[in-house]
C-alpha cells in the first residue's frame, strides 16, 4: 500500500525571510562617526565604524572573546576595542591586541565576520549574503542625493511588524484616506502592473495636491490652503528589497529597507523635491546652489514624519492581528499587493 502523500505546507508571507544577496541601507553616512554603531539586518548584528583612513568597516557585532557586542566599545587607532576586556579587532576582523597578553602567549587566531560595506548617495549599505556576489549586484542608486536640483528630506521608519506589511502599505495608493491634511494625492486608480523577477512597477493615475512651478511653491508643504488638485501620474515600484515612488515631475521618494526580523522592520524614507522647473536657479554658481540645497534640507520633514506616524500604527495593527490569528487572511482587492507577495516569496526562496 502506498503511503499517503502529505500536502506541501502553504508559504506564509508573514514569516518570509529576506534574500540576503542584496545591499541594504543600514545607516546614514553622517550617523557613523568616530564611535562604533550597531545595526541589525535580519537577525545579524553588525558593528559599523570608521578606520584610521575614515573608511567605513562592517564586522559581526560580537567580540570573539566573550561574545559581547563590539559596538559597545570604542574605536582606537582605527580598530574596534571591546568594552569588556579591551581586546582589539582590526578592519579585517582579526584580533590585533590583548592588553593582558603574557609573554609566552600568542594572539588568538580568531576572525570576526567581515561584511561588504559601501558609502553611496548619503547612506551606508551592507551586503549580508554571499560576499562573492557583492560586486555583481549594485546598491539602489539615489542620484538625486547629490544633484543640485533636488532638496532632500529623510525620515526613519521603525515598525514592530514584518517587512511585507510595510512594502504593501507603500505599494497601496488607495490608503490616502488615512492621511487627511498630509495627503499628497487623491483619487488614485490603478492602471497597469509590470512584473519581473526582481521588481514590481504599479502605475496609478491620481490627483496631486502639489505643483512646484513657482519660486514660492515650496510653501505648499507648510500651508494646505495653497494646494490645488491636478492630475498627475503616480508610479510606485518594489525594486527588491527597496521601494521607489514618483508623483509627477516634482516629487521622488525612496524607502530603503532594513528588516530586523520577522516582527521588526527599520527603513529610511527619503523624499526629494525637484527644482527643475526653475531655470533661473540653474544659472547660479554651483557653490551657491549647494548652499541652498543644504539650507533647504529637511523642508518636507513635518509632512514626511506625519505620514510615518500615521502609517506605522496601521502596519503594527496588521502584525498584531496576524499574531493573534495567523490563519485569518484579509480580503485584498488591490492587484498590486498580490504581485508584491509573489515577489517576496520568490526572493525568499532563491
Amino acid at each position: 500500500m502506498n503511503a499517503p502523500v502529505s500536502a506541501s505546507p502553504r508559504f506564509d508571507i508573514r514569516l518570509a525571510s529576506i534574500n540576503p544577496n542584496h545591499w541594504y541601507g543600514v545607516a546614514r553616512s553622517s550617523e557613523v562617526t568616530d564611535q562604533p554603531m550597531g545595526v541589525m539586518i535580519w537577525k545579524q548584528a553588525i558593528a559599523l565604524f570608521r578606520d584610521s583612513q575614515g573608511q567605513i568597516q562592517a564586522l559581526a557585532d560580537r567580540c570573539p572573546h566573550r561574545f559581547v557586542k563590539l559596538s559597545r566599545g570604542c574605536v582606537v587607532e582605527g580598530e574596534l576595542e571591546c568594552a569588556y576586556h579591551g581586546w582589539r579587532i582590526n578592519a579585517q576582523g582579526q584580533c590585533s591586541a590583548v592588553p593582558y597578553l603574557e609573554a609566552n602567549q600568542k594572539l588568538p587566531n580568531t576572525r570576526v565576520r567581515r561584511y561588504p560595506v559601501k558609502e553611496q548617495d548619503g547612506f551606508v549599505w551592507v551586503f549580508p549574503g554571499d560576499t562573492s556576489l557583492a560586486e555583481k549586484i549594485p546598491p539602489l542608486a539615489l542620484p538625486e542625493w547629490d544633484h543640485l536640483n533636488y532638496i532632500a528630506t529623510v525620515s526613519v521608519i521603525d515598525a514592530n511588524a514584518h517587512f511585507s506589511y510595510l512594502i504593501e502599505n507603500l505599494m497601496d495608493m488607495y490608503h490616502g484616506h488615512l492621511h487627511h491634511d498630509l495627503q499628497a494625492w487623491a483619487s488614485a486608480e490603478l492602471d497597469t502592473i509590470e512584473e519581473t523577477a526582481s521588481r514590481i512597477d504599479a502605475h496609478y493615475s491620481a490627483q496631486s495636491y502639489y505643483r512646484i512651478d513657482k519660486i514660492w511653491s515650496v510653501a505648499q508643504l507648510f500651508i494646505p490652503q495653497l494646494r490645488q488638485l491636478h492630475p498627475e501620474p503616480l508610479d510606485v515600484s518594489y525594486v527588491y528589497p527597496h521601494w521607489v515612488s514618483r508623483l509627477g515631475d516634482d516629487f521622488k521618494i525612496y524607502c530603503l529597507f532594513c528588516p530586523v526580523d520577522e516582527t521588526h522592520t527599520r527603513a529610511y524614507l527619503v523624499h526629494f523635491t525637484s527644482l527643475n522647473a526653475f531655470p533661473n536657479l540653474h544659472k547660479l554658481s554651483p557653490k551657491l546652489r549647494l548652499f541652498l540645497k543644504n539650507r533647504l534640507f529637511g523642508s518636507a520633514q513635518k509632512l514626511l514624519d506625519g505620514l510615518v506616524l500615521q502609517d506605522v500604527p496601521m502596519i503594527e495593527d496588521e502584525q498584531q492581528a496576524y499574531v493573534e490569528n495567523p490563519d485569518r487572511r484579509p480580503y485584498e482587492l488591490n492587484r498590486a499587493l498580490i504581485s508584491v507577495q509573489r515577489l517576496i516569496q520568490s526572493q525568499a526562496q532563491i
